[in-house]
């Protein structure tokens, strides 16, 4: 009786949505904790022989194994529009989701109004902007932890949903002005909505209790990663919800002695998106070769994602907090035509040595950051089906983290397919 848990843990798109697809085959429930649609996992699978891409922003990507039912928790805030484009969009590609998808009632909803404000945030801050996805996930959770959100449950009371909506778009009016918005006319669009999503909402708490009890395999699917977390990462320029392995007991409403295992996903080199510290970011032709070779665009935002080498130090205060049984590392065949390849290893400050990653940002400007330096392959990984196949330096390479982190590399990417990963013992 025990839950398995996937978590990003470094600042997002390492790629867990491959490692959730591979172990969602022996699963029979695959749950999102945290977060919104301001997430983004590509899936490449094959559909009736044809190889085709899924692009997960707000339901568990363990959907793509047609015996999976997927399960948005409480700690999720839902845009419901944005819900049923995906749903159909994927549908539309012969993922048939029907009778084994659910929304939690407690889940908190996100309104158009909260992604122009979303917007309206962002320009006022200007250059001190934190780059977010304009998904209106911020706002919300900002009304959700000031106590004026609205829930799932919600909607299915019209009258009251109606009243308590007007109230949340006039207290928007009367911070930002009178953006433009047809207030009657979403109240509209909700009721007509409410009805479409009722057969979908549950009591999830109920029901991910009972199917841990029952001896059915869950798999929790963590967003984002522990450097965008609200407390532990690179604060302010996070996320707003608890990507840390906490947010899957709060999201989901299991006690930790339920979580069997935590899975790290990390990318063999290090990628952020949108603005924030990042102290091995490649300004350079190695940043440019990473972005180009490991085609490091949002799947989200279409955006460019920054680059830079791998940094244990930032592995290493993810592992205290979420506490790592082992790791997929991903993407290693981007760096396969790389004559060498460095891996973060100290942060110092005035010639003295963090003892873990820094809170304060004026003096994460300041590091200065010790790398070790390794022998790259130079040679083609893709085709690589069994561990010992791998080049002896990509070996080493592997074995450096492991030796460095006390934690062992259990899953290895070496190409985009499903197929493209490679076991080790």
């Amino acid at each position: 009786m025990s839950v398995t848990v996937v978590l990003g843990s470094q600042w997002g798109d390492e790629g867990k949505g491959k490692l959730v697809d591979i172990l969602a085959a022996d699963i029979d429930v695959c749950a999102r904790c945290a977060g919104g649609n301001n997430a983004g996992h590509t899936i490449v699978v094959p559909v009736n022989g044809v190889k085709k891409t899924f692009a997960f922003h707000l339901l568990p990507s363990g959907l793509v194994n047609p015996a999976c039912t997927g399960l948005i928790g409480s700690g999720l805030v839902v845009h419901v529009p944005s819900f049923f484009q995906e749903l159909d969009a994927l549908e539309s590609q012969g993922l048939d989701c029907k009778g084994r998808l659910f929304i939690s009632d407690r889940a908190h909803l996100v309104f158009d109004f909260h992604q122009i404000v979303d917007g309206l945030k962002e320009v006022e801050l200007g250059g001190s902007s934190i780059g977010t996805t304009r998904k209106g996930i911020g706002p919300a959770y900002s009304g959700k932890a000031s106590r004026s959100g609205l829930r799932v449950h919600h909607l299915f009371d019209h009258d009251t949903f109606a009243a308590k909506f007007r109230k949340l778009v006039e207290g928007r009016f009367k911070r930002y002005g009178h953006f433009e918005y047809d207030t009657e006319g979403e109240i509209l669009r909700y009721k007509e909505l409410a009805e479409r999503l009722r057969p979908y909402v549950i009591d999830s708490v109920v029901y991910i209790h009972q199917a841990i009890s029952s001896g059915k395999r869950v798999l929790v699917e963590g967003a984002n990663a522990l450097m965008l977390d609200l407390d532990f990462g690179t604060y302010p320029f996070v996320t707003s919800s608890s990507t840390a392995i906490g947010g899957v007991c709060t999201g989901l409403g299991i006690p930790p002695k339920m979580i069997g295992q935590a899975i790290g996903v990390v990318k063999a080199y290090t990628t952020r998106v949108g603005g924030g510290p990042f102290p091995t970011e490649q300004l350079n032709d190695i940043g440019v070769h990473l972005q180009e070779v490991g085609r490091e665009y949002g799947t989200t935002t279409g955006r460019r994602r920054r680059c830079g080498w791998l940094d244990l130090v930032v592995l290493k205060h993810s592992h205290m907090i979420n506490g790592y049984d082992s790791f997929n590392l991903t993407k290693l065949d981007v760096l396969d035509k790389l004559p060498e390849i460095k891996v973060a290893v100290k942060y110092l400050v005035d010639g003295k040595e963090l003892a873990g990653f820094p809170a304060d940002l004026e003096v994460l400007a300041k590091v200065q950051v010790e790398y070790v330096t390794l022998p790259g392959w130079e040679s083609s990984i893709e085709e690589v089906t069994s561990y010992d196949a791998l080049p002896e330096n990509c070996r080493k390479y592997v074995e450096f983290i492991e030796d460095f982190m006390k934690v062992p590399v259990k899953w290895i990417g070496v190409g985009p397919g499903r197929e493209s990963m490679v076991t080790k013992a």
